[in-house]
């Protein structure tokens, strides 16, 4: 099976950006263009099909070229509200899920984790670097969607503890940059430095 062909890439744009004053942070620009842009460069070579998550600015978002779908689960989720609607709205039996503010992931994501993901013969597998875990850069089965529903409509909101109720692993990568977080300005204004 062709791994690009049967993924899709969806960039978590839906978040509230609490750290940068409430902006919308997949729209903050980093050298020249929006963060969300970055990112969607990184994984649009590496998957068949591609959406963004958010839940505001739909038209700013929409007018990069990709279909925009908002979270269904209502109350501030957090990113597994995100997850659950890129399931929902993904056809593909695979589905990544990357942060819109990861602007410098690795142009072997998909291939690397894929294979973690069949070798291990797990439903997620996310990444992590010599010094963290990054579980919203994650690889899962679609057939996921009704468990994480179930998860969320019950007041579930941690990721590491619903991906404890699925097989899943963690897929090492080398290079820690690429999963740089720019969670503030300062962040941004470092990140090019």
């Amino acid at each position: 099976m062709d791994s690009r062909a049967c993924i899709t890439g969806v960039v978590l744009a839906g978040g509230q950006g609490r750290r940068m004053g409430g902006v919308d942070k997949g729209l903050v620009e980093l050298g020249g263009q929006s963060m969300v842009s970055h990112v969607l460069a990184a994984i649009a070579p590496q998957v068949g099909q591609v959406m963004i998550n958010a839940n505001r600015r739909h038209d700013d978002y929409a007018s990069l070229g990709y279909p925009v779908v908002p979270d269904v689960v209502s109350g501030s989720a957090g990113p597994l509200a995100g997850f659950h609607a890129a399931l929902k709205a993904s056809s593909t039996p695979l589905v990544l899920m990357v942060p819109c503010d990861t602007p410098a992931l690795p142009d072997t994501l998909v291939e690397v984790l894929w294979a973690t993901l069949t070798d291990r013969d797990v439903d997620i597998v996310y990444a992590r670097d010599h010094e963290r875990a990054h579980p919203a850069v994650v690889l899962m089965k679609r057939e996921l969607a009704d468990d994480l529903e179930q998860w969320l409509i019950s007041g579930g909101r941690k990721i590491d503890q619903w991906y404890a109720r699925h097989p899943h692993a963690a897929c090492h990568f080398d290079d820690a940059r690429a999963f740089i977080n720019i969670n503030t300005l300062n962040d941004r204004d470092a990140f090019g430095q």
